[in-house]
């Protein structure tokens, strides 16, 4: 039996499998609403038979964007938009989950087809803000130290998007600390350099984030799966890297987070990352080994055998695929021929099978 296309139950929810199809940036989003994009691009996955189908980061205010066009869930409006999108991936047996997420000092840049770098106030961008006064890079806007009373506003922000992220009708929310942006700025000593509680210390960098999980946890049914995504390395010295990744999944554990979805990087523009297959997994394993916390794999996992070898052997709990699933959104499908296990095709689409 392939341990890839066994079912794995998180709280009240019930994944068909170990698939999860990573949340991905598509740029194509007006005024942070979800378009006819969206419904196509997430809806095709689900039809592919993944487990798990990820909305991309999604904005808890109009700053949080990484650019003009990203989408976002800081009203009611937003979160009406969304339920076409929710009620076609449920309807294919899978489950929905949303991002949530904040960019700071990575906000108000171009998407990438656009250009590079920053985009002007006068051109439709917007004031960022930082744990620290810190610009990500030399053409990145320089974003404002936050105040308390700026830490207090975003928490209540993610915690109202992920109220309205369930009112959408997603069936899972990810907390987005990875990859440089917002929480991850305070997490790590290369981009947090502040003074008070919330910089210095390891329990001070993780203070911020830590408050984001606990009153989301503590807003939303205890039904509700809570995955957080991190990034386990800066892949610089100095900086965040693996072993507070452990230290920092226990706390996450301990105040209601259900996986961790391990990726890494994004912090610096200068980082040495040893990118190949898999090369993030091993991040992943030790997670889950010394946080005693369900993980999920991330990271040019691209074949069957090997998404099967992660699950099998232990090393995740989930395997999240990125481009590979851009590739090709029948990929589950695909997998299952290859490793010989039954899963029930669309309707529409079993004269292929």
């Amino acid at each position: 039996m392939s341990s890839l296309f066994t079912s794995l139950t998180i709280r009240n929810v019930e994944l068909k499998n170990r698939i999860a199809v990573s949340p991905m940036c598509q740029y194509s989003s007006v005024d942070g609403m979800p378009t006819d994009w969206h419904f196509v691009h997430l809806g095709t996955r689900a039809v592919g038979g993944a487990g798990l189908v990820m909305m991309e980061a999604t904005a808890v205010s109009p700053e949080g964007r990484i650019s003009p066009d990203d989408a976002g869930i800081w009203s009611d409006k937003h979160a009406e938009a969304y339920k076409k999108i929710t009620s076609f991936i449920t309807s294919q047996n899978c489950i929905a989950g949303i991002q949530l997420a904040h960019a700071g000092r990575k906000a108000s840049t171009y998407s990438p087809w656009k250009g590079k770098g920053e985009v002007e106030i006068k051109d439709g961008g917007w004031q960022t803000i930082a744990p620290s006064a810190i610009p990500f890079e030399n053409n990145y806007p320089r974003p404002e130290e936050m105040t308390l009373n700026d830490i207090r506003k975003v928490i209540n922000q993610f915690k109202d998007a992920a109220i309205r992220g369930l009112n959408a009708g997603f069936n899972l929310l990810e907390l987005h600390m990875a990859h440089g942006y917002l929480v991850h700025e305070f997490l790590s000593p290369l981009s947090n350099h502040r003074k008070d509680e919330y910089g210095g210390s390891l329990e001070n960098r993780c203070r911020f984030a830590l408050e984001i999980t606990e009153t989301v946890r503590n807003s939303i049914p205890v039904g509700v799966p809570l995955f957080v995504r991190i990034s386990a390395s800066d892949w610089k010295e100095h900086g965040w890297d693996a072993d507070q990744s452990v230290v920092f999944a226990s706390r996450l554990k301990e105040v209601g987070v259900d996986l961790i979805d391990c990726s890494s990087g994004g912090n610096v523009p200068d980082a040495k990352i040893p990118v190949g297959p898999g090369y993030q997994v091993p991040f992943a394993e030790k997670i889950k080994k010394e946080a005693d916390i369900m993980t999920g794999a991330v990271g040019f996992i691209t074949s069957p055998v090997q998404a099967e070898t992660i699950i099998r052997t232990g090393q995740a709990d989930i395997v999240f695929l990125a481009k590979e699933m851009l590739r090709n959104p029948y990929w589950p499908l695909h997998a299952a021929k290859e490793l010989k296990a039954e899963v029930n095709w669309p309707d529409q689409y079993l004269r292929a099978k």
